[in-house]
């Protein structure tokens, strides 16, 4: 048995008749129309935008800080990978401050934390505030010594 196009019709229940308001009374959609008395939304015309609360400050706006969560008390380090240190002479006193002249560091505000990426080879004696523990090993492996140093203030003067 075979249908043609024109006989292709939705399931039985499938379909529901469009609800005309404005169409009197008795449809049960009159009057109002299904809006309601008086009001900004009972207006023809653009509806209010979506999280628009009648000119009261949004909660979005109000609750702007409640988005994503900072640390206060995290320290925010500048990273120098190993790989960078490859440029001093073997036996160097290597400091923040030679850092900043070697151009490797921009600045002294932040504390400066030595990590582990590439590779070391020669004997370095490296003063830094941080030292990621393989970074710390790589350089004692290298025949070099790792010195942990104390805060510095605003002035870049030891705490």
């Amino acid at each position: 048995m075979s249908i043609s196009a024109s006989e292709l019709r939705p399931a039985r229940g499938a379909t529901h008749a469009r609800k005309r308001v404005g169409r009197g009374n008795s449809s049960g959609h009159g009057t109002y129309s299904g809006k309601g008395l008086k009001g900004q939304k009972s207006r023809s015309g653009k509806n209010v935008r979506l999280g628009f609360e009648g000119g009261q400050m949004p909660i979005i706006r109000r609750m702007h800080t409640m988005r994503g969560f900072n640390n206060k008390w995290r320290v925010a380090f500048q990273p120098v990978n190993l790989a960078a240190l490859e440029r001093f002479e073997p036996g160097t006193q290597v400091t923040p401050e030679t850092l900043r002249a070697a151009g490797i560091l921009k600045h002294l505000r932040e504390p400066v934390k030595i990590l582990a990426r590439g590779e070391l080879t020669r004997a370095l004696s490296v003063s830094a505030h941080a030292f990621s523990a393989a970074a710390k090993e790589r350089i004692e492996a290298a025949g070099g010594t790792a010195t942990t140093i104390g805060p510095t203030t605003e002035d870049g003067d030891q705490a």
